[in-house]
């Protein structure tokens, strides 16, 4: 090639910059935002980085100790309800505040004093209303409350001893508590403020949680392994599911197939596949799985994995676990913290 043909061609590539960045990224990555754990164990919330997959900051809390925790709609704050130092039913102490924790700086902003120990533990953001609904166990109620004065507008009744989680529908019309020691769920008008009916489950059952065309609620037994399916049209049971080991916690896909399932004596999460009510396949996770939160994306779930102090990143596509992050002592409690 001439000396004038190469400058020719070198003048040409450099018109055409595009082309050399074709293997670059395009666009943020999926599912921008942080995962929120509360970390039982030393009292504080952990919040995440997806992408490095690492525990950025742990903060305190302001009082002994936050189970749950909910991001706001904006994904700007994190509501951590303080329950106490105990479990569902246990002697402990009695929490009654609801700390609000700024995602973007990592500090406790505010915190609420429900004036009187009531155990607040779940906390759900009201889909139309952008209120926030609290389980509040000692007064059997679901506390109220605007998320923007931090007051606190009215209290439903559940009717019911240790209603200890909250589901609601995608309508915000309807709520339904797992109520622990009382082994029922509540299902209730959350417009009307009362109970539609008390479904019995079993002598002990464990959190709640909605199919996403809001057919079906599920719970778990504690006594036995097997699952509660509830008919929320009807208000009834339905059917129950034979699991490999009783069960705790539960989330549904995004594309509403499959029903997430944490089965902590054996370190599983099950697959159920919703159509047919049947496990599928189980993922080994670590010890002691707790709760799950399926990114928005659907590409991946979280497990909270108590006792190992890890939180367990499951590929959806190809059901095993990728990753295992390390997070705070005793992590329970996970929300997903979305961001601009």
């Amino acid at each position: 090639m001439s000396h004038s043909s190469a400058l020719t061609a070198l003048w040409l590539l450099a018109l055409v910059p595009v082309s050399l960045n074709a293997a670059s990224p395009a666009g943020p990555p999926p599912s921008r935002g942080h995962l929120l754990v509360a970390n039982k164990g030393n009292h504080t919330l952990g919040i995440v980085d997806p992408a490095t997959r690492r525990q950025l900051t742990e903060i305190p809390e302001s009082g002994i100790t936050g189970h749950e925790v909910v991001a706001s709609p904006d994904g700007q704050r994190a509501f951590v309800p303080i329950y106490g130092n105990s479990g569902v039913g246990r002697p402990g102490t009695d929490g009654q505040t609801i700390d609000v924790i700024d995602v973007a700086s990592h500090h406790r902003v505010q915190t609420l004093d429900l004036e009187k120990p009531l155990r607040p533990h779940c906390a759900v953001f009201g889909p139309k209303n952008g209120l926030l609904y609290v389980t509040t166990e000692l007064g059997e109620s679901i506390t109220v409350i605007d998320p923007k004065t931090l007051k606190v507008v009215e209290t439903i009744p559940t009717g019911q001893k240790e209603s200890h989680m909250l589901a609601i529908t995608h309508d915000g019309r309807r709520g339904f508590t797992a109520n622990v020691g009382a082994g029922t769920v509540s299902a209730i008008d959350l417009e009307a403020r009362k109970v539609l009916a008390i479904i019995p489950i079993s002598p002990n059952t464990q959190r709640i949680a909605l199919s996403t065309d809001d057919r079906w609620a599920f719970t778990a037994d504690q006594t036995k392994p097997q699952l509660a399916v509830i008919d929320t049209a009807a208000n009834k049971l339905h059917a129950w599911v034979s699991l490999p080991a009783v069960a705790y916690g539960t989330a549904p896909t995004r594309d509403g197939h499959s029903l997430l399932i944490t089965l902590p004596d054996i370190a599983k999460v099950g697959v159920m596949d919703i159509r047919s009510m049947k496990v599928v396949r189980t993922v080994d996770v670590a010890k002691m799985p707790q709760e799950i939160v399926v990114r928005p994306d659907n590409a991946v779930a979280y497990v909270s994995c108590m006792d190992a102090q890890k939180i367990a990143v499951i590929n959806l596509k190809t059901w095993k676990v990728d990753q295992m992050i390390d997070v705070g002592p005793s992590a329970d409690g996970l929300a997903w913290a979305k961001a601009d």
